[in-house]
């Protein structure tokens, strides 16, 4: 299968998100044992999860770039949002082991302690600049080739840097002044994110694979476009649908029935061309209907 420039693109960022999650997580691991903190814990559940994340969209990247065939039709792009789906449920189910081990600790009788807590924060420390990298990249990216997925991956990405920093705050506040505390805090804030982040993930997934229609500042530039173009007179029926980063257009377009056919298909061509060009995601098909005098 001949990969596009977009798509070798898109597959550069997702490897380098795989390899910059996996060093994560092998440092953070460390930095657990050595020094205990659920903070880092919390961390380190959020790296792994980067991980899955990472790998999930790998391969939807992979699988949605084959072609359409006879058993799909429209593409493979669902792929990303059954992805989605299960990516979100898991990051849910980290958040809860994290929400409830840091409870527990909270109302421990006696305080948690910590150690080694300046290994500790170099650990983060090397989280926040390896991520700091790979958001820059995949920022290049994604405006380059314009790709959700590799944008949502991006955007999770900028996410992780907050417990980073708030699990290096914590490991200060514990070797300055003693307040172990405040890691069990920290460590309820970065569930609380990572529970959030799920339930969005998994309510756009749900909603694409429930063929909900896309964007209506997406629909009002097709319709925009269509409205304006030369040799069309009205139309109608504008449907839409999302699969993963994919946005699959119809509509019907009402023309001049006088005109000779080859004037009436450049006309539709021409207008799936400027679609096309305005939404390099979208897949349309332009249906032509006699207009009524």
């Amino acid at each position: 299968m001949a990969l596009s420039p977009e798509t070798r693109l898109n597959l550069s960022a997702s490897l380098l998100s795989v390899a910059v999650a996996s060093a994560l997580v092998l440092a953070k691991l460390w930095a657990l044992g050595s020094t205990g903190s659920l903070a880092v814990a919390a961390s380190l559940a959020d790296s792994a999860m980067d991980l899955m994340v990472s790998l999930g969209a790998l391969a939807a990247i992979l699988y949605a770039a084959k072609p359409a065939d006879e058993d799909h039709a429209f593409g493979h792009s669902s792929v990303e949002d059954l992805v989605a789906l299960g990516q979100a449920l898991f990051i849910l189910i980290s958040a809860g082991v994290i929400a409830t081990a840091a409870t527990q600790r909270l109302l421990a009788p006696e305080a948690a302690s910590l150690s080694d807590e300046g290994a500790g924060m170099a650990v983060m420390g090397f989280s926040i600049a390896l991520t700091l990298a790979l958001v820059l990249w995949q920022g290049r990216v994604a405006r380059r080739t314009g790709n959700k997925v590799v944008a949502a991956d991006r955007l999770h990405y900028l996410g992780d840097l907050l417990p980073n920093i708030g699990a290096i705050l914590s490991l200060w506040a514990s070797s300055r002044f003693g307040l172990t505390a405040i890691d069990s805090v920290v460590a309820l804030g970065a569930a609380a994110l990572l529970a959030l982040g799920a339930l969005r993930i998994g309510r756009e997934a749900w909603n694409a694979l429930m063929d909900r229609r896309a964007d209506p500042e997406i629909i009002a530039g097709i319709e925009a476009i269509a409205r304006d173009w030369p040799g069309v007179r009205g139309f109608h029926d504008v449907k839409t649908r999302v699969a993963g980063s994919r946005v699959f257009v119809q509509i019907h377009i009402e023309l001049d029935g006088d005109q000779p056919l080859r004037a009436a298909h450049d006309i539709g061509a021409g207008l799936r061309r400027a679609i096309l060009a305005a939404y390099p995601m979208a897949d349309v098909i332009v249906h032509k209907d006699v207009a009524r005098d």
